[in-house]
């Protein structure tokens, strides 16, 4: 009697040798089943994998409690998808690491210590990842100490082992061009979008045609939470157009297959456009970035610049400044142009005045 065993997942590698290998998994994600397929063996151990995963864990008086009360809390559930997703990454390695840690430890001074050695081991692989993975810890120990479940945070204000910044990741009308001649049409529109709207990726890839009337664009920030009402360039209208006769599903953005785009599927898709271009230390969210920048240079004020993609006025005078204007060749030509035509540092000629002189007659 053949058992159907719901969940089980399947995962085909190509090994060294060049065959096929498949494994077989619990359910995603969870324990390999080394036993053959459709054997008693395989059932036992399914059986028991689902068993040990069923049971009550309690982890009273540990991190891991924090951690579980934390993630039910609006501070967690209210974050945007994408958030979601990046803090519970790090929060499955700091639940692998640090789970088991009484909460009475926290009160050491020592425990510090023990969190940033932490810290930087993660950082020999990557010092932004590192500094990302502790400050979602210190969120959680900020959440607990706020409802005094702990008596400190050991760690407040670590200071950041990444000193980098984006600011000269911003993409050249070169590298445009190129991506444009390359990337199939799916790729191509969400592209688009972000160069003449410079909203985020998810924000784009979850537009439906509602949000469209055909001269503006209305979308409500998922990490802002701020109501935008983007009026549609006309290079970005002709796109949208053609892209609206042939839609096969809700979304702006599909597949070629005609289905919404997912997150991680969008990305491997613009990697591989991306690669074909030859376009190499840029990404899709520094698009963002040129579309500030673009928007400088055409002459638009902060507050326009704001309007359009939903930075504040503070946030966008700092990206001004601080990011990408000053980065930025052309700007500093228009402004040395600009000084030239005002004349500063131009020798000037001095008129001989004629005045009358005692007698009537002309002195100089």
């Amino acid at each position: 009697m053949k058992v159907e065993l719901k969940g089980v997942h399947r995962v085909r590698r190509k090994l060294a040798s060049g065959e096929t290998a498949v494994y077989h998994y619990a359910w995603r994600g969870g324990p390999r089943i080394d036993a053959a397929p459709g054997s008693a063996e395989f059932v036992a151990a399914y059986n028991a994998a689902h068993a040990a995963r069923d049971r009550p864990v309690h982890h009273d008086g540990t991190l891991q409690a924090l951690i579980t009360a934390y993630q039910k809390t609006p501070a967690f559930t209210d974050l945007a998808e994408a958030t979601r997703k990046g803090y519970i990454r790090h929060i499955r390695q700091i639940e692998a690491d640090f789970g088991d840690m009484p909460v009475q430890a926290l009160a050491d001074p020592r425990v510090r210590g023990e969190f940033l050695d932490w810290r930087d081991r993660l950082a020999q692989k990557s010092k932004r990842s590192a500094d990302y993975a502790f400050s979602v810890l210190a969120r959680i120990l900020s959440w607990a100490h706020d409802r005094r479940k702990i008596p400190v945070n050991p760690c407040e204000k670590p200071g950041r082992l990444y000193t980098g910044s984006r600011a000269d990741s911003i993409w050249t009308e070169a590298q445009i061009a190129a991506f444009l001649a390359v990337a199939p049409r799916p790729v191509r529109l969400p592209f688009l979008l972000a160069i003449w709207t410079g909203q985020r990726q998810a924000d784009i890839l979850q537009l439906t045609w509602t949000a469209y009337d055909g001269q503006a664009i209305r979308l409500r920030q998922s990490k802002t939470g701020r109501h935008m009402l983007i009026p549609v360039a006309q290079p970005l209208r002709e796109a949208m157009e053609e892209a609206k006769a042939r839609r096969r599903t809700l979304t702006i953005c599909e597949t070629s297959r005609g289905q919404p785009w997912t997150s991680d599927g969008f990305k491997t898709s613009f990697g591989k456009a991306q690669a074909s271009a030859g376009i190499e230390g840029v990404t899709f969210h520094d698009l963002r970035g040129t579309a500030v920048t673009f928007l400088a240079l055409a002459g638009c004020s902060v507050p326009e610049i704001a309007a359009l993609t939903g930075h504040s006025l503070k946030d966008a005078e700092g990206i001004l400044s601080k990011h990408y204007l000053g980065r930025d060749r052309r700007l500093g030509e228009s402004a040395v142009a600009k000084l030239e035509k005002h004349g500063v540092g131009t020798p000037t000629v001095k008129r001989a005045v004629k005045r009358r002189g005692p007698e009537g007659g002309d002195s100089v």
